[in-house]
């Protein structure tokens, strides 16, 4: 009994030490080695790996993708010296772990503050080149694309690669926006009345059109109207005529009886002539009769 403590207490040590001698590495970290405080070996694969007991140690970094939030907008002037207010995001992560911990040790605060600076520097030179139109609607996935592409070469020097860099809103100051909606509506209001104008124009010049067609088709169908009526007074001279000569002294009674009717229309017409005019000549004849016409024989 006594003869199995020392065994088991070295069994013991002996599971200690190699519990303290491996050390496992995720498929999404990296692992670095130092031994007493230098740098040994940096593991990038996931994997089961062996260090000395107190002489070494092991640290670790996230592999994975990680995320750069901008603290606050950045107020950066176009172009046309007009102040835009501009909010990113990036993503980013360790591709050299030694040369990251080289640079930033393992602080990544520090690493995100150097990518900050970065990346917020190439953005101000990117919009300074370019209109808030531009900078907001036409060049925007260029300045995105510019951008990651400058800062991760420079993200290069300290081990770490850009993934992306997104420009998450991008705006006018609230000071500024007052005069640009004024600006706007000035705008707007011109174009409208651009547009009555243009307008009132059109309706004149359709209006003038319509008048003129109006005209020429109402010359139109006076000339035809005047022609059909020409066509029908001639008929109808013509008929009168036939029937004038067919028996001309009827016809004389006859419109002698038409003109008696229309002059002696009302009671109070009067018309002083000559008794011997003709205008009597059927009344002045006996009977009534027409001038040489028989009378009836009596029965």
């Amino acid at each position: 009994m006594r003869a199995t403590v020392p065994i088991l207490v070295l069994v013991v040590a002996v599971l200690l030490v190699l519990s303290q001698s491996i050390y496992t590495v995720d498929q999404r970290q990296y692992a670095i080695k130092f031994q007493l405080g230098e740098f040994i070996d940096a593991q990038t694969e996931a994997g089961l790996y062996f260090k000395i007991p107190l002489a070494q140690n092991v640290k670790y970094f996230d592999r994975r993708i990680l995320t750069l939030d901008a603290p606050r907008p950045d107020r950066i002037t176009t172009s046309e010296k007009k102040p835009l207010n501009v909010d990113f995001i990036a993503y980013w992560r360790i591709i050299d772990v030694r040369r990251y911990y080289q640079s930033v040790q393992d602080d990544e605060e520090l690493a995100k503050q150097r990518l900050s600076q970065v990346i917020r520097a190439i953005l101000g030179q990117e919009i300074n080149k370019r209109t808030i139109h531009e900078a907001i609607s036409t060049e925007r996935d260029k300045i995105m694309a510019t951008t990651r592409q400058r800062a991760d070469a420079d993200a290069k020097q300290i081990g770490v690669e850009i993934i992306d860099v997104r420009l998450r809103r991008v705006e006018l100051p609230e000071e500024v926006l007052a005069q640009v909606y004024q600006r706007m509506e000035s705008e707007r209001k011109r174009v409208a009345n651009e547009l009555r104008s243009t307008g009132a124009a059109e309706s004149e010049k359709i209006r003038a059109d319509a008048d003129r067609q109006r005209e020429v088709i109402l010359a139109d169908a006076y000339k035809q109207a005047q022609k059909i009526k020409g066509d029908g007074d001639a008929k109808s001279a013509a008929i009168y005529a036939a029937a004038y000569g067919q028996d001309p002294e009827f016809y004389a009674f006859y419109r002698s009886l038409e003109t008696y009717k229309a002059t002696f229309k009302n009671k109070s017409d009067m018309l002083v002539l000559d008794p011997n005019s003709e205008f009597f000549q059927y009344l002045k004849q006996s009977g009534g009769g027409a001038k040489g016409a028989k009378r009836p024989a009596a029965k």
